[in-house]
């Protein structure tokens, strides 16, 4: 190619690229325009809240949202029994709970002691890879793990158990547990210490199991609740507008009675027990779903148990453990006319859509603040000069690979990193990974017909409303609506169209 064809090659492309840059200007003000409302409640599976007779609820991070003071909590709590009772060094007192270090969805390895994100398609997503409290460089991760796939064998099966490698973490409680993880390795590094990865795994977990289960949280709580759960989400309005409609209401918790009346008391009042038909507590999801030996037991007021055999679950009365199963036939209430709400994808809701016919809805606190960064001007010049770039990047591929191919490449992966840092600076989004979906949003949108940021989001429809999931076009389809946005997403059908409330 000679020196003057090369030269137009080069300005042309030039030319492409400014004129795309320009037209990617010109969108942002249109784009800008069709904000997402964080109140908005997303579909994943078509369903109408006409068909829908009983609700049911778990507790923590469902009907009770908790303010980042609890995590502190349960992270100092843990260091501390971790330097106490399984004498690990005393310097971990240096270390203080980081609420902004990492996000939910993330695995951890416990034999290596790396903690990452991984997409749908179990692909590491380099640059979130951390050992401790630094990032691990991709050419170590990839030789790791010969390249960043990492095999179905060695992660959590379908249901999220733990596996010898592989741990995830899905459970909102579990983010000051992969900060001490994290805190702790970076300890043992900085300080030369040979240590076993799998012990310390293990010994982290165990320090934050005795934070719940020897009741250590829950008297915390109960000692300056205003501290600890956060009022605000209208959880009393929901469940009033669901009981005003002659909806039937339950609560599966895993949480102890005593903990549960406290935050209820303080959230809806001390009649909230005569708006739900049943309560049950200590239930030990998710085995309450699938073991079918544990049977029902009452308790009293004063947490009393009763040894006789249950007949009936009656209002007003509170109940421990039981099973699924046990459930079904005392209540009869069964299939789609039920619909569950909770907060962890599989404790709460595998079981129930895959097994059950139940329908289910997961609440995702972490969805508000992401739509919000989603919202910003930031945001959108971002992601709309990223997908421009790729665009550009997908075509140039058929022409020689010159200085402006190498220049967008870069600009490319700039923007990719900017879309990452802009929601969080070490792991990014809990949905996405670059393009691909996480590993926990194919969770979520397997086992979840409906999700939404809180409660609440419910007071902004009506009862007889259905959520149809987004015709997205698959990558062979051509968009057939010019406008491929979330159903509803722009502009949902507030209550306050019709009515002057939200709860009728």
């Amino acid at each position: 190619m000679s020196t003057s064809s090369r030269e137009d090659k080069t300005s042309w492309l030039w030319s492409v690229y400014n004129e795309t840059k320009q037209q990617t200007q010109d969108l942002i003000p249109v784009i800008s325009n069709n904000f997402v409302n964080p109140d908005t409640i997303f579909a994943n599976n078509q369903m109408s809240l006409q068909d829908i007779e009983i609700y049911g609820f778990d507790y923590d991070y469902t009907l009770a949202f908790y303010s980042s003071h609890l995590h502190t909590l349960i992270f100092n709590i843990a260091r501390d029994i971790l330097i106490d009772e399984h004498r690990y060094p005393e310097g971990l007192k240096e270390y203080d709970y980081m609420p902004n270090f990492v996000i939910r969805g993330l695995h951890y390895d416990v034999q290596k002691a790396l903690l990452m994100k991984i997409d749908a398609f179990h692909y590491i997503q380099l640059g979130t890879v951390y050992r401790g409290l630094n990032p691990v460089p991709e050419k170590e991760v990839i030789a790791m793990y010969e390249g960043s796939h990492v095999p179905l064998e060695i992660m959590s099966d379908f249901y999220g158990k733990v596996c010898h490698t592989m741990k995830q973490f899905m459970d909102i409680f579990s983010l000051p547990e992969m900060t001490l993880l994290s805190c702790v390795n970076d300890y043992f590094m900085k300080h030369n210490i040979d240590y076993e990865p799998v012990h310390l795994y293990k010994d982290v977990k165990e320090a934050i199991g005795d934070v719940h289960v020897r009741g250590i949280m829950y008297r915390a709580v109960e000692a300056d609740i205003e501290k600890y759960i956060c009022y605000g989400e209208q959880t009393h309005a929901v469940l009033r507008k669901l009981s005003k409609n002659g909806k039937k209401m339950f609560l599966i918790t895993n949480s102890p009675f005593d903990f549960v009346d406290r935050g209820m008391n303080y959230i809806v009042g001390k009649d909230w027990r005569d708006l739900f038909d049943v309560v049950i507590v200590q239930a030990d999801k998710p085995g309450f779903f699938n073991d079918r030996r544990k049977p029902f037991r009452r308790v009293t007021d004063k947490g009393v148990l009763l040894w006789d055999r249950i007949h009936h679950l009656e209002k007003g009365q509170i109940y421990k453990q039981g099973n699924l199963y046990e459930f079904l036939r005392l209540t009869g209430w069964r299939g789609s006319k039920v619909l569950y709400f909770g907060d962890h994808i599989y404790s709460d809701l595998a079981d129930l859509t895959l097994k059950h016919g139940w329908r289910t809805g997961a609440i995702i606190p972490e969805l508000r603040k992401e739509i919000k960064i989603m919202n910003t001007e930031e945001y959108v010049h971002t992601m709309t000069w990223l997908q421009a770039l790729t665009a550009l990047l997908e075509q140039m591929q058929v022409r020689p690979p010159g200085c402006n191919y190498i220049q967008f490449l870069k600009t490319n992966c700039f923007n990719r990193l900017r879309t990452k840092d802009i929601f969080n600076a070490q792991f990014g989004s809990l949905f996405r990974t670059y393009h691909n979906p996480t590993y926990f949003s194919r969770r979520l949108s397997r086992f979840a017909d409906i999700y939404m940021a809180s409660l609440s989001c419910l007071l902004n429809y009506d009862l007889q409303h259905t959520f149809y999931p987004r015709r997205t076009p698959l990558q062979h389809e051509s968009p057939i609506w010019p406008e491929q946005t979330s159903t509803g997403a722009m502009n949902i059908p507030f209550q306050s169209h019709r009515t002057t409330t939200g709860s009728e």
